[in-house]
């Protein structure tokens, strides 16, 4: 396995503590470039995309549809080729 870079809850700001996974755009072992929309957080306020930080194959989710995450952890792991 190479080297690995994370996709994470941002912080939100706002007083936002925890986001729900509403779905995952890519699927695993799927290659994804920077700016890709990997995956849909959805909170109180809003719903956002969060894209992929480097080009890779999506390695690893670890937090699924419809969980509930806290700001900072680690939904995903991808593998940069």
């Amino acid at each position: 396995m190479g080297k690995l870079a994370h996709i994470v809850v941002p912080d939100l700001g706002d007083g936002i503590d925890t986001v729900e996974i509403a779905a995952w755009h890519a699927a695993l072992g799927d290659l994804v470039t920077p700016d890709d929309d990997v995956v849909e957080l959805v909170t109180d306020k809003a719903s956002f995309n969060v894209p992929a930080p480097v080009q890779g194959r999506l390695e690893k989710i670890h937090i699924k549809e419809g969980a509930v995450a806290p700001i900072g952890a680690v939904l995903a792991d991808i593998e940069i080729v």
